[in-house]
């Protein structure tokens, strides 16, 4: 007799004891929200988040304890264009001066600096108190120039600076996740209620899914104090909470409500779907963690505490899907198919019992010609992925927002006038604190090198500073160039590799190091560029691993790792193509910088590689049931492939909706996230799992299941149970 997989015996003892296992969640997910509102997150700091010579400049930075305010700068431009009237700017310049420095939130406030081209006049602001929580302190600031605008309409009065572009970008950012959560729930619901027809089975997957992500995003404030939490990461929670969370669901309810449909008691059919349907989805949410798991080896504070909130969201739609779920289907019984929605209902009956499904049209040519299908899919997929290879990765600024918020029109318009106040690098000295004197003086020599040097401003943006003990020593040089300008990565590796070593190098015991906004762009970029292939290939060995442990093939293993890998690369080129192109910013409202956001093919390769395991294993596993059986590979591929069509087609539908939320996001960085999951899934399910994958077990025929004999075990060759004998339909 085979043996049972674990799943069975736990959705046994949940269909006995149905209100214990029900209980027994609602008390978890309460315990989770509880204990996090007591201890709180802690969030992730600059310097916890900085990377390669950034991040020891970062580090430097901090144990100099400078005393370092948020800057802001009130612009003062003509509204007709051209140069300011210089009497009427100086006195709105005078009027915002007095009124800033009566502010307590204000503590320096100098000016008016006319601009080189005499066009604007710049007032420079420094806040009182920590730079980090500026943004919820500058709404004063805010007030006084829109009062001042109102008294001079014949000038434009504006502020941008470190607190206000902070706090516009976050207000943006709240409005688009709230829009994103009122809108992916809805949706959700109304694409199960048409995938079910009927009102409780739709809604037990969105149930359990937002108690899934309710119940990770506490306990991630708990995990917060060790691993530090980022700010996106309640989001990135809920875009793959929702995702998997429903999807593990749909694919258990299915076979469930398959089962009962023909004659099974619903105690038997909740173990036939826990056996089956259960244990795809504790592999596929497997394959998922250790995707996810590959992202510590990046060894960033962001990335890690990604990978723990995805891992926790994930586990536990496992965990509520294997446990909670069979005992409400256990409960329910025929009532999960109520309330009826009358016209759907008979729609989705209809369809059913006629057999008809558009699936067994597509899947005719990977049947009959599995080999030419093969081959042009493949071709097509390479294609596809060909705009990969001139992909650029670039960190995301602030200014790469839409012109419609409002204070990048200012910024652009700042930079514009004051041409030094594009970036800057912050060079960063620390040495014993007898060198105090030596290190001024290389500092001040650095500054008359590159003072004449084009690719660096005239005037340092701000002046040499020493800290208290006389061990730390900073200075910033100004950049006449946007910070992911080739110039202004000249200018980097210029001050890297010449102009330190020849002044400051010479001090002995000096450590110093270059951050500023082009270091951050460049190092970071170049530490996604190193870890890439570190995550790549720990990925493909893990889900390797979970494969043939799964299926015992090493076939089946290999065959899924190419067809992800031709997955994720058709869907980082169209990504390439769609966003490091100006085509498509009318079509999905967004400003293109030239690039792809630079943590994101790390990223969604990781996410894509463990959300395509959800369909690969349901549908191998149909595939492996038929086989099993003895029926022919051919005849196994077709009743695999047909019968898991609808659930797939309806998961991948879900994940798509989801994910497309995401993509009308402001943000650059989650448009791009947005739309490359949508397309990576509509490609993997229908592609991939209905063309590409049939046609690849055809060719290869017995050879699927080849593994060597160590892997074997007793119960492979008998035979899988009797499937339920419904006709298998597209619904």
């Amino acid at each position: 007799m085979a043996r049972q997989p674990a799943t069975v015996k736990v959705a046994r003892w949940s269909a006995v004891r149905p209100w214990r296992a029900i209980g027994a969640w609602i008390v978890f997910v309460a315990v989770c929200v509880g204990v996090s509102g007591v201890v709180g997150t802690r969030m992730v700091t600059p310097v916890e988040a900085a990377v390669g010579e950034w991040g020891r400049a970062e580090q430097i930075v901090a144990e100099g304890n400078f005393k370092d305010p948020a800057q802001e700068n009130v612009l003062l431009t003509s509204r007709s264009g051209g140069s300011i009237d210089k009497a009427e700017g100086t006195r709105a310049a005078q009027d915002v001066l007095q009124r800033l420095r009566a502010l307590p939130e204000v503590e320096s406030a100098e000016g008016p600096v006319p601009s080189p081209d005499s066009s604007a006049m710049l007032v420079q602001v420094a806040m009182t108190g920590d730079k980090l929580t500026a943004s919820e302190r500058v709404e004063p600031l805010l007030g006084v120039v829109e009062a001042v605008q109102g008294a001079y309409p014949g000038l434009r009065v504006e502020m941008a600076g470190d607190a206000s572009t902070n706090k516009a970008v976050s207000d943006t950012q709240i409005k688009d996740f709230q829009r994103a959560e009122i809108f992916s729930i809805p949706l959700t619901l109304i694409i199960l209620v048409f995938v079910f027809g009927a009102l409780i089975a739709a809604s037990i997957p969105l149930v359990l899914s937002l108690t899934a992500v309710a119940a990770a995003i506490a306990l991630s404030a708990v995990t917060s104090h060790v691993v530090p939490s980022t700010s996106a990461l309640s989001s990135i929670i809920l875009l793959i909470g929702l995702a998997v969370g429903v999807d593990y669901s749909l694919f258990y309810i299915r076979r469930e409500r398959e089962e009962r449909r023909a004659g099974r008691e619903h105690r038997e059919a909740v173990e036939i779907a826990a056996a089956t349907s259960g244990h795809a989805v504790v592999v596929s949410g497997l394959a998922v963690i250790v995707s996810m798991a590959a992202l510590f080896v990046v060894g960033n504070s962001d990335f890690s505490s990604i990978a723990t909130g995805t891992i926790l969201v994930v586990a536990i739609a496992v965990l509520g899907s294997v446990t909670v779920l069979p005992a409400l289907l256990s409960k329910l019984g025929k009532w999960v198919d109520r309330p009826r929605v009358p016209f759907l209902w008979r729609m989705l009956e209809r369809r059913r019992e006629s057999g008809r499904s558009i699936w067994a049209t597509v899947l005719k040519p990977s049947l009959r010609f599995p080999k030419a299908t093969l081959l042009i899919s493949v071709l097509a997929l390479l294609a596809m992925a060909l705009p990969m290879t001139d992909m650029r990765l670039k960190v995301v600024q602030a200014t790469d927002m839409p012109a419609s918020v409002p204070i990048i029109a200012t910024y652009q318009r700042l930079t514009a006038a004051f041409p030094s106040t594009n970036s800057e690098h912050l060079v960063a000295v620390e040495a014993p604190a007898g060198k105090s004197a030596a290190v001024n003086a290389a500092l001040r020599q650095l500054i008359d090198r590159t003072s004449g040097d084009p690719l660096f401003a005239a005037e340092p943006i701000s002046s040499i500073r020493t800290s208290q003990d006389g061990r730390v020593a900073t200075v910033g040089l100004g950049v006449p160039f946007d910070p992911r300008d080739e110039q202004a990565e000249r200018s980097l590796q210029k001050l890297r590799d010449e102009y330190l070593p020849e002044t400051v190098g010479t001090v002995p015991g000096a450590r110093y190091a270059v951050g500023g906004q082009v270091a951050v762009n460049h190092d970071y970029v170049d530490e996604m560029v190193k870890a890439l292939p570190w995550v790549v290939g720990i990925v493909l060995l893990l889900t390797f691993i979970v494969l043939l442990l799964t299926f015992r093939s090493v076939v089946v293993a290999l065959t899924a790792i190419v067809l992800n890998l031709l997955s994720a690369g058709a869907a980082f080129g169209l990504l390439t193509l769609v966003f490091q192109r100006t085509w498509a910013e009318d079509l999905l409202d967004f400003r293109s910088n030239g690039g792809i956001v630079s943590w994101l093919p790390l990223m969604l390769f990781v996410i894509l590689f463990g959300l395509s395991m959800d369909y690969h294993v349901f549908v191998v596993s149909r595939i492996r049931e038929a086989y099993r059986r003895g029926e022919a590979i051919r005849d196994a591929v077709r009743i695999g492939i047909v019968g898991s069509a609808g659930v797939v087609t309806s998961a991948a539908i879900i994940m798509v909706g989801v994910f497309s939320v995401f993509g009308t996001l402001t943000a650059l960085e989650f448009k791009q996230l947005g739309v490359g999951l949508a397309v990576a899934i509509l490609i993997d399910a229908i592609v991939i799992r209905a063309i590409v994958l049939p046609a690849a077990m055809i060719w290869l025929g017995k050879a699927n299941w080849w593994a060597p004999r160590f892997l074997h075990r007793a119960d492979d060759q008998q035979p899988s149970p009797q499937p339920a004998e419904v006709p298998v339909s597209a619904s």
